[in-house]
This record gives structure tokens, sequence and C-alpha cells, in this order.
């Protein structure tokens, strides 16, 4: 117990020389507003159980381009398109780094990951070959057939459950079909999840993204990170330890069973291959395979079913809504068979639906933070090196003044009725994928996962409450992380609609 007293001790003495030369600094420089801070914590206390909604409640107050300081680490929050745009295009290549912090340490193998890894020629290598071995759209167009024959077992199941009119888990089964698919394409086969941990894929993972969101006092605090006060590291420790293990057995069966020349590859293999070998700039070897396979896992898995459950939720809460997508599906494809993937292209109100999904319910609503390489002014402000830029895109999707033809917190696809406005990137009012140089990679696979599991749902079923609750009573709360799901699993009885 002493220890802790001398550390704060002397981390209260640090905190006060430099807040010393920062204010010299601040008197030359001027900082973009914010709200004061405590001694050492800064704003921290500022943060609560859903941070993206406290900074978008200080952003009220204090503008789009706002200075917090968490601990010692000096952060920018961004609120609005415009000043999006400024860091995530006109300055895209100061702010294209990851900053260091706990979860990245712990869970994705000291950075080697390529979400987390820091901007350079080992992230850009990495980001080649991802794109790809499994990103690329041939490659996703690769995966058609499984895609189909994972979705063809998914409606099936849920037709069975609507003969015996029986209630289901549509959250655990979204998940589970997510996780299914995402295990072909990166492992070349499904596992159980009880092969991967008693939890299950799904349950593993979302831990994982929970810790990574959590405000850290450790990463603000250095001094106080060995401590472990909020106990983050412990679990984060323990999360890695069922990752590590699980994917020590994944590529463990692969190089037992190595392919051969000629023979189809998964990804696992394609990586296995680079290791151990010497061409290119960097020796891949386990921990670099691990972070990567654990990239790609979690990016195809969570976030398309975290989007799709969001998207159903919404329809199943706005029956009007539902009525005007199966009703565009039935004049695409008739009510005698099952969507195909090529008949969602062109469905014009599936993709408002999806847009407005994204813009309402960002899967990733703070995206990855951002880290300044340099110095840099944008709007007239000094940002300073080794700045964390977080970008509030669940903000920006609630901004009155940017969505100004129906009340912005309401869902309402019908506001991007000839609107040119899409989710690549491009626009910056609606950024789910994020922008520039660290803008999701796989948005393609996302957005084509999305759009043919929602299509399924949407045309093969009609959808009841349990207990006789009201569409508008259906609870739409959150649960903070890297992705931010459903609080409460959707539970829902299907009704088959087809005439097969």
């Amino acid at each position: 117990m002493a220890w802790i007293w001398i550390t704060l001790a002397f981390a209260l003495i640090a905190h006060f020389v430099l807040r010393a030369l920062l204010w010299k600094t601040r008197s030359k420089k001027r900082l973009p507003p914010g709200p004061r801070g405590f001694p050492i914590l800064g704003n921290l206390p500022w943060l609560g159980q859903n941070p993206h909604h406290d900074l978008h409640k200080l952003a009220q107050n204090y503008g789009p381009l706002m200075y917090l300081r968490l601990g010692f680490v000096p952060t920018i929050v961004i609120s609005s398109p415009e000043v999006a745009e400024q860091f995530l295009k006109t300055h895209d290549l100061v702010f294209a780094s990851r900053p260091p912090n706990e979860a990245s340490k712990h869970i994705s193998y000291e950075q080697r990951s390529l979400a987390f890894a820091p901007y350079g020629p080992y992230w850009r290598n990495i980001r080649k070959m991802c794109t790809l071995e499994l990103l690329s759209n041939a490659k996703v167009n690769s995966f058609k057939s499984m895609r189909r024959e994972e979705v063809g077992l998914f409606v099936s199941f849920l037709k069975d459950a609507s003969h015996n009119h029986t209630a289901i888990d549509l959250s655990a089964k979204i998940s589970s079909l997510s996780a299914d698919m995402s295990c072909r394409m990166v492992f070349g086969k499904k596992y159980m999840d009880k092969e991967f941990d008693e939890r299950g894929f799904k349950a593993v993972i979302q831990e994982g993204m929970v810790l990574a969101a959590i405000p850290n006092i450790g990463d603000y605090v250095p001094y106080l990170a060995s401590f472990d006060l909020q106990g983050l590291t412990k679990r984060m420790k323990a999360v890695s330890k069922v990752f590590d293990a699980f994917f020590e057995k994944i590529i463990d069966e692969h190089l037992k069973s190595k392919k051969e020349e000629g023979e189809s590859k998964d990804f696992v293999d394609v990586m296995l291959g680079f290791m151990g070998s010497n061409e290119g700039e960097y020796h891949i070897d386990r921990p670099h395979i691990k972070a990567v396979i654990l990239d790609m896992l979690s990016g195809s898995m969570d976030t398309s079913a975290t989007a799709i459950e969001w998207a159903i939720a919404e329809l199943i809460k706005h029956p009007n809504a539902m009525r005007k997508l199966q009703d565009e599906l039935e004049r695409a494809v008739g009510l005698n068979r099952a969507v195909e993937e090529s008949d969602v292209e062109g469905l014009d109100y599936l993709d408002m639906v999806i847009k407005e999904t994204m813009r309402l319910h960002p899967v990733a609503p703070l995206l990855l933070p951002h880290e300044a390489t340099e110095d840099c002014t944008v709007n007239g402000f000094h940002i300073p090196r080794k700045s964390r830029v977080i970008v509030n895109v669940w903000s920006i999707g609630r901004d009155p003044k940017v969505w100004t033809t129906h009340d912005p917190k309401e869902f309402v696809p019908k506001r991007f009725l000839g609107s040119s406005v899409d989710v690549k990137g491009r626009d910056f009012q609606l950024l789910p994928f994020g922008a520039g140089r660290r803008g999701c990679p796989g948005m393609q696979l996302g957005l084509t996962v999305v759009r043919f599991v929602l299509a399924q749902l949407v045309h093969c079923f009609d959808w009841d409450l349990p207990g006789g609750m009201l569409p508008s009573e259906l609870d739409m709360t959150e649960e903070f992380g890297l992705t931010t799901p459903r609080a409460k699993h959707l539970v829902v009885t299907p009704r088959y609609r087809l005439h097969e």
C-alpha cells in the first residue's frame, strides 16, 4: 500500500511539472476549447458508461473541435463533418497512426495487428496482404457460395422455429451465423463455440471489444498502469490467454496439414507462407499471424453481426419501414423463392435502411483512436504531437445542423431519398467505416454480408415480439465497446411468409 501512495506522490509532482511546461506552451499556442480538468486525472471523470454520449454533450458546449486532457494525454475530440474532413483527409498523413495502449499491448500482441499497428511500412505491408488475400472484391466474391450455404442453413433454422411458433434469440443466431462465415473465410472451416471457449466466440470477442474501449487510467496516467486500479489489465490478460490458446491450435492444425502447391489455401495458409521467410521488409512470426487472425475474425464477425442486429431491431420497431422494405423485395424477387446475393444490387430502400442504421447506430461510435505524429494546425488551433484524436461518428450522425430533413434522433430511412451520401468515407457526415488511410479495409465484405443477411430476414419472415410487446416498447439500449451492440438480446418469434 505504501508504494501506491509513493507513486501517487510522484505522479502528482510530475503532473504539476508537466502542467507548468504545458502552460508555457499553451500561452504561445492556441489549443482548441475544452473544459478544465482535475489534477492528474484531467477530464477522465467526465467519461461514464457511454463515453460517446458524454463527449457529445461536452461538444454542445465547447464545439466540434474540442480539447480534453485525459490524465497526461492531450486529446482532441471531433464532432462535425467539416472538422472530420480536416483530420481524415486534409491532414490524413499526420493523423494516420495509432496510439499505444494497454489493450493493444495485451490483446493485440503489442500493436502487431492491422487495426492497432502504428502507421508505417509494417502496417502498409500487412494491410496490402489482408486486402489481397481476404478483403478484395475478387476474394469477397469468391466466398459467395459459402455465404449462400450458411445463410441457407440459418433460414432453415428460422423456418423450423416458425412452424413450431418458437421464440428465438435472434441476436445469438445472427452472431453464430457471422462467426461461422468468418471462420470459413479465415480458417477454412467452422469451429464449434466450445472449441474456442465455453463462453463462445461472441462472448469472448465482445468482452475484448469492451475492455479495449473502456477509458483505462493506466493509458492516461502511465505511473498508475502497473497497479491496474480498474482491474482491466487482469481481464485483458485472461481474454488474451483464451485467444492465444485457440490461435495456437489453429496454426498447429494448418502446419500439420500443410497445403501442397496448387491446393486451395485459406487465409491462415497464406500467412503461414510468410512465416520464417526472408521476403519483404519484416520477419513474420507467430505473434504477427495471431494478431492479424484476431483482426480478421473480430473485424468480420462482430461488426457485421452488430449492424444486422440493429437494422432488424429498428425495422421491427418501425413496421412501416419494414413493410416498405418487404414491398421492395417482393417486387424484385417475388414470394416464391428466397433472396440471392445478386438480387440486392440496386435495391434503393434496402440501401437507405442500412445507411440509416449506420447513421443512428454506428458499429464503432468513436472509431479507433488516431495519434498525431507531429505538431499540426487545424482550423487555426494547435494540435500537439502525440495528441490522441477521437472521431465521434455517433455525435456526427445526430447533428441537427447536418441532418435537417427529419429529427436526427429518429429512424427515418427516407431521409436518404435522392441523396448521394454514402458510407464509403467520401461523405464525412456518415463515417461508419472511417475514412482516409485508416478507413476500414473490410468495408466491401461488411456491406455484402449485411445486405444479404438483412434482406433474407426481412423477405422470408415477419417477426412477433414476446408477451404481446408493442414495437414501440422494444428496448434499444446500447452496450458500449469498440463496437456497440444492443445491451439486451433481441428475442422474437419468426413467421415464414414465402410461398415455397
